[in-house]
């Protein structure tokens, strides 16, 4: 197969012909001959208007493309305080220097409402994107920006919601992240909050993408250097709720010539707790009452480094690299009383108390190779990436018994893992004649994860080690992909279609206690299908509509997988599962969106052999139960989301979204029957309302009603945040000062009644928080040009 594929990217590379094209300038200055920097510019051939090119302005103004030459272009010029320019261009031999005059908006007042606004979102393709600036001005770290974001739900946990109730891949520059929910989660609280370029949304994501995304992908864009000069930022903040947060960062950016880099700095130091209360009947007449407070103090160190160099019009690479020191703590303590019903006897009562400190060590290498074929917008990509992330952890834990006798039972554990990832990828996107665009690539990952328990009881004074929780466990995983798609516009319809082939090889080997091995090896075809088209005008903005149809994967973690017991409490452990298989699902969603923004989207989710966190009790003992997680059946999931908004541009602006999800679930729950219905809506809204030019209030938030987590019932919950924003000396110097769950509202109550299990329970953490935060933005710019005559045709250079 991969003969095949090395054949089909020849041939299609032997397809390139060098286009006729010429390099061409565009200089843009104010009225006074002053160079514009930054400023947007997006140039489109009459020829395809779906081959657009995106650009920014560097510190002279001056923005450098190779076009088709005796061909014509539309140019639209944007730009912070100036009026928009849209005006067509045509490219000829010895004509290639295009100047233009930007006219400030104070002079343009008769324009303000139709000028182009720059949307906090809009629908490209098959992704939508967010332009995190407005957000990123009232946060704090880039977790809070996920937090903000319209649409996205981040719950307790550290997972990413989108449209599903399966939680979303985590991207970084367009790298997945292969690692557990809290340590993506402790990496974007150390990234500051104007270190992201972007965040791209993928509810749907192309057969370019790996096939396991079926809750989506949600790709985090982080700034490269900036063309304008050495520029940066230093940050400081703090926030206070029962436990205090405080942080420190500095930003660099520099740029000459052809090489530009970057460097991000964070340290930080986070406190907050855990409550969980949970009533569990075990018995017609007995009950399981247990309240677990944990804190979490933790000290981070964040270092992210780039270098960018073009080596000519064509060749380009780049080299990317994070590193994060983690220094973790969790101190929890667990009263468990058990009690009978009709008389309210109490039989036992406990405390257990459990101490982790945890060390990790996370690596992230990144090399990037891109060949620009074309001035039709075709690329050759190469990227390799490399992480190794271990942790160790010393724990002690204690149970000191009250009824039916006093006495303490203790010990103590060291768990290790290692963890290795590597991946390396090449795709080719071509644009050829009559609109058409081929993408084709090759992808390989391998995963190498090292797990070790020691865990020792005290006895008799002696320390003596606990068979049944020492465990040393062992997982490889190679996933080997190569993926065909074709994408082609006529008229107003766009269709694009493909295909991604996964060959999956999984092992495990346990070999401590017991040997539990298992290997998997398959391969799967999963294919794609996008179309959309305009529908109409309204107000003269366009009407497009979106069909999209997907296969995707979910495979098991290895953590999902490893059988070592892992201790929570004295009634309740947890374990993986060796024998859990992979569950497909298939997408189908048809949106719309108006002027590229999205306002309106249904679709269903249809899985097959769903396995989810489930709860058993044990066989030996009625009081004790384990979490492990098991295949159950299929589940369809149905949803419809709404997002109406007023773009930024003026004094204020918001977007406002509700979601609904249906789930369906049929299968069977230790070994009975299994249907369980339920509905939840999610509401979420972000506000800003510029006062002054320097002076910003916002509000944003969120509410959850009839909630689900797998088969977690949950109460109605959700935030509110509000809080403003004031820059100083110009404009360098940024304030923020923010409440954040203002009404304490983000906890939940929560019911699960699967099975032999019947429990109710409360879950709320460290959420509400007054907090500061300043930022200073510093730069020096190379010497500007002199000042350009104000002409707006071709001029020879």
């Amino acid at each position: 197969m991969n003969r095949i594929l090395l054949f089909v990217l020849g041939t299609l590379l032997s397809l390139v012909a060098s286009s006729q094209t010429v390099p061409v300038t565009v200089k843009i200055t104010n009225q006074k001959g002053e160079p514009v920097s930054l400023a947007t510019v997006t140039l489109v051939p009459a020829a395809d208007t779906m081959a657009k090119q995106n650009f920014l302005s560097d510190s002279i103004g001056e923005v450098r493309a190779d076009l088709q030459q005796n061909s014509l272009y539309s140019i639209r010029i944007s730009s912070i305080e100036y009026a928009s320019l849209e005006k067509n261009i045509a490219v000829k031999p010895g004509a290639t220097l295009f100047r233009f005059v930007l006219q400030p908006v104070s002079k343009s007042l008769n324009n303000i409402v139709v000028t182009a606004k720059k949307p906090l979102m809009r629908q490209e393709d098959d992704k939508t994107i967010v332009d995190p600036e407005p957000i990123a001005n009232t946060s704090t770290n880039a977790y809070e920006i996920m937090e903000k974001t319209p649409g996205l739900f981040v719950d307790q946990d550290g997972n990413i919601y989108i449209s599903s109730t399966t939680p979303a891949k985590v991207f970084i520059n367009g790298r997945e992240q292969r690692m557990s929910a809290s340590d993506i989660a402790t990496i974007l609280k150390s990234l500051p909050p104007n270190a992201i370029s972007s965040i791209e949304i993928l509810r749907m994501p192309s057969a370019k993408y790996d096939a396991s995304g079926s809750g989506g992908i949600v790709n985090v864009v982080l700034r490269k250097g900036i063309r304008i000069g050495l520029t940066g930022s230093m940050h400081i903040g703090a926030n206070q709720g029962r436990y205090g947060n405080q942080f420190m960062g500095i930003n660099l950016n520099n740029s000459s010539g052809k090489l530009s880099s970057y460097l991000n700095l964070q340290v930080s130091k986070r406190n907050s707790f855990d409550e969980l209360v949970t009533n569990r009947r075990f018995a017609p007449d007995s009950l399981l009452r247990q309240d677990a407070v944990t804190k979490y103090p933790a000290n981070s160190y964040y270092l992210g480094y780039g270098i960018n160099y073009a080596l000519n019009d064509k060749w380009e690479w780049s080299y990317d690299g994070r590193l994060s020191y983690n220094l973790n703590k969790s101190n929890s303590e667990n009263e468990s009383v058990k009690q009978q019903l009709s008389t309210g006897q109490v039989s036992t009562q406990n405390i257990a108390s459990v101490q982790n400190r945890a060390k990790n060590f996370s690596v992230n290498q990144g090399l990037n190779l891109k060949y620009k074929m074309d001035s039709a917008g075709s690329t050759w990509t190469t990227d390799l990436s490399y992480t190794y992330s271990p942790t160790n952890t010393d724990q002690l834990f204690a149970t000191r018994f009250q009824l039916p006798v006093i006495f303490t039972a203790n010990g103590d554990a060291r768990i290790e893992n290692q963890y290795h990832f590597a991946s390396a990828s090449t795709d080719l996107s071509k644009k050829l004649a009559h609109k058409i665009t081929v993408e084709a690539g090759l992808k390989s990952t391998g995963i190498q994860f090292r797990n070790g328990n020691n865990y020792y009881n005290q006895q008799n004074g002696a320390r003596v080690k606990d068979a049944f929780r020492t465990g040393a466990y062992d997982y490889n995983e190679n996933i080997n992909a190569a993926y065909l798609q074709v994408s082609k516009s006529f008229g107003g319809i766009v269709l694009k279609a493909g295909s991604r082939l996964e060959n999956t090889n999984m092992s495990g080997h346990q070999l401590v206690p017991r040997d539990t091995s298992f290997s998997l090896h398959r391969t799967d075809l999963f294919p794609y299908v996008y179309l959309s088209r305009n529908i109409m005008k309204i107000a003269g903005y366009d009407l497009r509509a979106f069909l999209v149809y997907r296969r995707t994967i979910s495979r098991p973690a290895y953590e999902y997988l490893n059988p070592s017991p892992r201790y929570v409490d004295p009634y309740l452990y947890e374990t993986g599962n060796p024998s859990l298989r992979p569950q497909f699902t298939q997408t189908y969603e048809a949106n719309i969106s108006v002027d590229e923004r999205p306002i309106i989207a249904i679709g269903v989710n249809d899985t097959k052999d769903i396995f989810n966190q489930v709860v058993y009790q044990a066989d030996s003992n009625r009081s004790q139960a384990f979490r492990t997680y098991d295949n159950l059946g299929k589940n369809k999931e149905t949803y419809i989301r709404a997002l109406g908004a007023l773009p930024p541009g003026g004094k204020y602006f918001f977007v406002l979204g509700g979601q609904y999800n249906h789930n369906f679930y049929q299968g069977a729950y230790e070994n009975k029957p299994l249907s369980f219905k339920r509905g939840s809506w999610r509401f979420f809204t972000y506000h800003n309302f510029k006062a002054t030019p320097t002076t910003n209030i916002f509000l944003n938030g969120f509410l959850m009603t009839n909630g689900q987590l797998q088969f977690y019932e949950l109460s109605n919950f959700g935030q509110l945040n509000i809080g403003f924003s004031q820059q100083f000396f110009n404009k360098k110097l940024t304030m923020n000062v923010f409440g954040q769950d203002l009404f304490y509202t983000n906890k939940n109550e929560f019911v699960l009644n699967q099975g032999s299990v019947n429990a109710t329970g409360m879950r709320r953490s460290d959420t509400r928080r007054l907090g500061i935060f300043l930022r200073y933005n510093f730069g020096i710019r190379k010497k500007e040009e002199q000042k350009l005559p104000d002409v707006d045709a071709a001029q020879r250079p």
